[in-house]
């Protein structure tokens, strides 16, 4: 069993159950694994959220970087990553909202915060892709960091609540994506 199908098995856990309820008996339970073929891998389960994480982040933003480098449209790669960003605020039970701000939350705050990193890395590629279709025409001129901003402050407070109180209302979220959408795309 390589680190991936644990990774791939510990992610279904931590959506069903956030961070802080998920153990490495349960993540040997889901891959089968003996303790120590896990630990083998793996000292703790902050180790393989940490690599969730990461390789999300790695995977959003080489998808991005690639769709730029081949030069489409910004306004197409954005509305797939708006729509990707609206689909996972409305899907409360697939998240991993909740996870993300108690694994975050476990962490002392530092300047070495990885929450901070991981908003970093997700401002850049946003900003490169705002910049992008304001260069080719396709995006209004905007104040750049504050829209950036506002799209992820928005998407991770809805996903963060959607996970601890009851939002019945899908129109908060799609009336926030389509809210942003119009302040960028021509």
């Amino acid at each position: 069993m390589t680190k991936v199908a644990i990774r791939k098995a510990a992610l279904k856990l931590f959506v069903q159950k956030g961070f802080k309820d998920v153990t490495m008996k349960d993540i040997c339970e889901a891959t089968e694994l003996s303790r120590g073929g896990l630990y083998m891998h793996y000292g703790n389960t902050k180790q393989i959220f940490a690599d969730v994480i990461n390789e999300i982040m790695s995977s959003l933003e080489n998808e991005v970087s690639i769709k730029l480098d081949n030069g489409l449209s910004a306004t197409f790669i954005l509305d797939e990553l708006l729509e990707r960003y609206q689909s996972e605020m409305l899907d409360r039970n697939g998240s991993l909202g909740l996870a993300f701000y108690e694994y975050y939350s476990s962490i002392p705050l530092s300047d070495d915060n990885a929450m901070l990193k991981q908003y970093y890395i997700s401002k850049d590629m946003l900003c490169n892709l705002i910049e992008y279709g304001i260069n080719k025409g396709e995006f209004k001129q905007v104040n750049v960091g504050a829209v950036v901003d506002l799209l992820l402050f928005s998407y991770q407070g809805v996903r963060l609540l959607s996970s601890i109180m009851p939002l019945d209302d899908d129109k908060i979220s799609i009336d926030m994506i389509s809210e942003i959408r119009s302040m960028i795309v021509k």
